[in-house]
């Protein structure tokens, strides 16, 4: 069986983007706004040359909380995947939840089976690619990607993205980085 790292997309591969209207930092709303970390690409680089497969594995509920429009997130996906492929990354497969148990348009409006912390897709992943959990990684920027991973029997990485704080701090992560570099060398000697 196959190790894989699952990674969490906002706060994790590219940099979260303040929302006057709320005053929150959140996922970008359009392609414009999509902005990698400088360190991403080298660093996904790094983990494919180490043998590990890579998922994309995020809850995207700005649709369902009436924020943007549905085609605005697929648009920021795809130029993701632009910009990752162009240097010369290719995820195995990207995992989103498009729910909210609080949102407000119907059918994307509820309690589901995917929305992290449930480890649904890790699951699906190890099912579907042969992927062997227990040596496999969940990186993220909240607990909700820490409590997943956990959930799945991966090992854990916390980033500390500081516009992340509020939606963390009562989880226990394997492990703690500053940013995607710095996990990746963790991942590298442990």
């Amino acid at each position: 069986m196959k190790k894989a790292i699952f990674l969490d997309r906002d706060g994790v591969l590219n940099e979260l983007v303040l929302n006057p209207a709320t005053g929150e930092y959140e996922p970008p709303h359009t392609p414009d706004d999509l902005i990698l970390f400088p360190d991403t690409i080298e660093s996904l680089r790094i983990l494919r040359d180490a043998g590990y497969e890579l998922f994309l594995v995020s809850n995207q509920p700005d649709y369902a909380k009436g924020k943007t429009t549905f085609e605005n997130i697929r648009a920021v996906h795809t130029r993701f995947n632009h910009i990752v492929g162009s240097g010369g990354i290719h995820f195995r497969d990207s995992y989103y939840c498009y729910h909210h148990p609080y949102g407000t348009v119907p059918g994307f409006s509820c309690v589901c089976e995917c929305r992290k912390p449930k480890p649904y897709f890790l699951v699906k992943a190890s099912r579907e690619y042969g992927i062997d959990l227990r040596r496999s990684w969940m990186i993220g920027d909240r607990d909700s990607d820490i409590g997943c991973g956990k959930a799945a029997g991966t090992r854990t990485i916390l980033i500390e993205e500081p516009h992340s704080s509020g939606w963390r701090g009562s989880s226990q992560p394997d492990f703690s980085a500053a940013n995607l570099n710095e996990a990746v060398t963790i991942i590298i000697h442990t």
